[in-house]
């Protein structure tokens, strides 16, 4: 039997050590996931995604409100029934055909020493009463001081910002829009749907 010499056998060896290494995943190491604070969530509509990050130091329980509701696939099929060109675009109650979506227990507000509505900025819908958010939520389509907290007079709880699709979020605020009446007195004329709503 004829005995291959070190230098024969070489390339073999740096073969198994290649693999020896990708197996344990030396070799190209995994994309870390978004930070536990500032976690991401994608929007992809039907006209162009969006992604948001998230500030859970700022608004933790907003933030843990909001990506239950992502979680549960619930935004997914919603549309945003409301666009005030200059103002907001509010979404996360109706889904296309006008049904409202029950939602789960009001959130407490944390508007106060909070972060403030800025354009790009994503922040909680709610009634007179302050304490009323539950799923729907706005985009601030430009710096909206009038609706941040004055003093210890609460506002309305912004809790991200988007990272990345601001272009989408033009094209929303820019849609046409008609008064279909009740809650869709300001809705686009071609309904805006949130296809599927995730984290990334």
């Amino acid at each position: 039997m004829e005995l291959k010499t070190f230098a024969q056998k070489r390339p073999i060896l740096k073969t198994l050590a290649l693999i020896a290494l990708t197996s344990v995943g030396l070799a190209a190491p995994a994309a870390s996931a978004a930070p536990a604070d500032k976690p991401v969530v994608e929007l992809h509509t039907s006209v162009g995604d969006l992604r948001v990050e998230l500030d859970a130091e700022r608004a933790p329980a907003t933030v843990a409100n909001f990506l239950q509701y992502v979680d549960s696939g619930f935004y997914d099929g919603l549309q945003f029934h409301r666009v005030i060109a200059g103002f907001v675009a509010q979404g996360g109650g109706y889904a296309a055909d006008g049904s409202e979506r029950p939602t789960r227990a009001t959130v407490k507000n944390e508007s106060v020493g909070g972060l403030g509505n800025a354009r790009g900025t994503i922040a909680m819908a709610r009634k007179p009463d302050p304490d009323s958010a539950s799923a729907q939520f706005y985009f601030n389509l430009k710096d909206n001081d009038s609706l941040n907290a004055k003093g210890d007079t609460p506002g309305y709880t912004v809790f991200g910002h988007i990272v990345q699709g601001e272009d989408v979020l033009d094209r929303i605020g820019a849609a046409p829009t008609a008064n279909k009446g009740g809650a869709f007195a300001q809705a686009p004329r071609e309904p805006i749907l949130i296809i599927k709503a995730k984290r990334i």
